[in-house]
């Protein structure tokens, strides 16, 4: 029989895993964001399967070191302001530790009592932090939960949606007519994916115009839209609105797109997977204006708030509308706590059945940080992107794409699509920096998020000295 890891030999090579970490931290600066290696290098690097034998950690610890480290890209880095953050943080990281060693399954209270009524006081503390309105907590019909990601929130207040919309129908016939989702179309990609899970199929979502100048979704297209397939036959069934869109952290005017959903009886999810963290600040909160029409909202500690992936915080109005939709009771699951109603069942709040102990990390960041740590993480990031803005609003060659209100900055030479790419492949084969692309209004347009708690103004003044550099013998004006 195989021997296993005792507590005395887990406690030693706990250590050297914390110190190795610990280690990586103190020299990403030094390291290239990106690896420069071609596709199947670490494949190639290691054996043809696993050892007879076991290895100790020192082997595992030297691996790390000579074969997955050189190949990763680094999005804790701070250098790294692709896509959007994703950042962690020790506190999260010793959480997760604690969660993996508990060990706990918690689909039902009765399964891990502590794991369901933490989590269930960390969605309740993250929405008095946002500031969000009454009906998303505990204490009456709403409540929160941690998802995977916004991707799986989406998916979640959709089915909600569906339901709702067939007037529960759905959970015995499934799809038996044309339902219709809408977003703008800057909305998430995870929309489309929502609905064809869904069975709406891809045809299932309109995308609805924006505002050239914002970005943002234009209320009466969207009425327009609804309008045209209600007399077409079409059940509108959920509006997904943005807070901070992927491209440019546009924000969909809420007041105005809660009006016509509430009008027409239409789910209004709201998606703020990565600008719902600048809640945590009180000036920020403008972006959250009309939240109170919402019938879900969720956003991502896991993006610009210290809290390591998976970690979506997803909230509902009528938890009793989704657990509807979504419970099944097979025999082996039913228990006395369940069936007296006093508790929350996770399990029926999302697509899996098992869950691990997410909210550990969740109370470990919110206490080590707490609410004013969290702020200045936060206003630092707004404050970075300030500082790089001015830098290219004060270059002639150069001008900004969208407003940034948040951490992300949208620019682009004053220049056709093929100088922008080459600009931003020059610069991020320095290995120094790692910035992404989209394109604004069809035009290819440079991104520089900043999220990471190690980014400091050096980080940032250094992109703008690599671009600025390689923009030199570029055509602009």
């Amino acid at each position: 029989m195989a021997e296993h890891m005792n507590p005395e030999e887990f406690r030693r090579a706990g250590y050297a895993v914390v110190d190795w970490i610990a280690d990586y931290w103190t020299t990403l600066g030094q390291r290239p964001v990106t690896s420069q290696d071609p596709p199947g290098a670490v494949a190639a690097a290691l054996p043809a399967g696993p050892t007879d034998r076991g290895e100790p950690v020192e082997s595992l610890l030297a691996d790390l070191d000579n074969v997955i480290a050189p190949r990763l890209t680094h999005w804790q880095h701070p250098g790294f302001f692709g896509y959007f953050p994703a950042n962690t943080s020790g506190p999260s990281v010793l959480g997760d530790l604690v969660s993996s060693g508990l060990g706990v399954q918690g689909m039902l209270w009765a399964t891990g009592p502590a794991c369901t009524e933490l989590e269930t006081v960390m969605l309740d503390w993250l929405a008095g932090l946002l500031d969000l309105p009454e009906r998303f907590r505990s204490a009456g019909r709403g409540g929160g939960v941690i998802q995977d990601s916004a991707s799986s929130a989406t998916l979640v207040a959709t089915l909600g949606a569906l339901h709702r919309a067939s007037k529960g129908g759905w959970r015995a016939d499934g799809i038996d007519r044309r339902y219709r989702a809408y977003t703008s179309t800057q909305g998430h990609s995870s929309i489309e994916k929502a609905a064809r899970i869904a069975g709406l199929g891809a045809d299932g979502v309109r995308a609805v115009e924006v505002d050239p100048r914002t970005q943002a979704m234009r209320p009466e297209a969207l009425r327009a839209a609804i309008e045209a397939d209600r007399a077409a036959g079409v059940t509108p069934a959920i509006v997904v609105a943005t807070i901070g869109t992927t491209s440019t952290t546009a924000v969909d005017p809420l007041p105005e797109i809660g009006s016509i959903c509430a009008e027409y009886g239409v789910w209004l999810h709201v998606d703020a997977a990565y600008a719902g963290a600048a809640a945590v600040c009180p000036e920020l909160r403008w972006s959250h204006a009309g939240l109170e029409r919402a019938d879900s909202y969720c956003f991502d500690p896991h993006k610009w708030l210290l809290t390591g992936f998976d970690c979506d915080a997803f909230w509902v109005a009528e938890r009793g509308e989704l657990i509807e939709a979504l419970t099944v009771m097979p025999e082996f699951l039913r228990n006395a706590a369940t069936e007296s109603g006093a508790v929350i069942d996770y399990r029926d709040w999302q697509v899996p059945l098992g869950r691990r102990f997410r909210a550990l990390k969740l109370w470990f960041v919110l206490r080590w940080y707490g609410v004013e740590g969290l702020r200045a993480h936060i206003r630092s990031g707004v404050a970075l992107a300030a500082r790089f803005a001015a830098r290219v609003a004060a270059d002639d060659r150069f001008e900004l794409a969208a407003a940034h209100p948040f951490s992300l900055v949208c620019f682009r030479l004053r220049a056709g699509d093929e100088p922008n790419a080459e600009l931003l492949r020059r610069v991020n084969d320095t290995g120094r920096v790692h910035l992404t692309h989209t394109r604004v209004e069809g035009r290819y347009t440079l991104r520089l998020a900043v999220g990471s708690p190690l980014t400091t103004e050096t980080h940032v003044d250094e992109a703008w000295d690599l671009l600025s550099a390689a923009a030199e013998d570029l055509p602009a004006g």
